[in-house]
């Protein structure tokens, strides 16, 4: 029992099931609520019944939206000749911080792992080709992890719209800003030679 108290103990057991959170963490998040006004608690626990209550994935991209369509497929002055691929809904926010990105996105919700048994039928790509057919789109940016899986991911969804056509690129890798190439491993090196670029 955290503090001799089964309620706060309780609180902090469902914080640390959230990805990323801890013992330390949840048990911090849990004073937290403790000691806030009990206008901000009130609000929280609102926030999070409505969240699970209105948001849910878009019909087109399966990001969220709290409609049919994320306000990413609602946007006319998007461009439909392109769609980036991203594993999770946060990629999409990260790559909207870029403001670089002036496509579609196709949200997979995973990536293809058969060790865990995760194979094209769970991930949120069926409607893809028909998509791809339907706006005309002339390239597919796969931008999922540079991992195993998310290799074997991008190569699957070339696999998937090769017949229509379209040019399938994957996002460049290698050397971060302001990195070194004393801390970088040999992969990253032999990827930033192979994604090297002219001055």
């Amino acid at each position: 029992m955290i503090f001799g108290s089964p309620l706060l103990t309780r609180l902090v057991a469902l914080f640390k099931k959230m990805p990323g959170l801890g013992e330390k963490s949840a048990q911090r998040l849990a004073l937290y609520v403790l000691r806030s006004d009990r206008a901000v608690v009130e609000e929280l626990a609102r926030t999070l019944v409505e969240v699970k209550d209105r948001v849910g994935l878009c019909e087109v991209c399966a990001n969220v939206a709290e409609e049919t369509r994320c306000v990413v497929c609602n946007d006319a002055r998007r461009n439909d000749s392109t769609i980036c691929i991203v594993e999770q809904p946060q990629d999409v926010w990260l790559l909207e911080r870029t403001g670089a990105f002036h496509g579609r996105y196709q949200v997979l919700h995973g990536v293809l792992s058969p060790m865990d048994g995760i194979g094209p039928e769970d991930l949120k790509l069926s409607t893809l080709p028909a998509r791809v057919r339907v706006a005309g789109t002339r390239e597919i940016i796969v931008a999922t992890n540079p991992t195993l899986e998310g290799d074997a991911t991008a190569l699957y969804i070339a696999q998937l719209v090769a017949r229509d056509g379209v040019r399938v690129t994957r996002l460049a890798r290698g050397l971060p800003v302001g990195g070194s190439l004393e801390y970088a491993d040999e992969a990253t090196l032999g990827r930033a030679f192979e994604g090297r670029a002219e001055l």
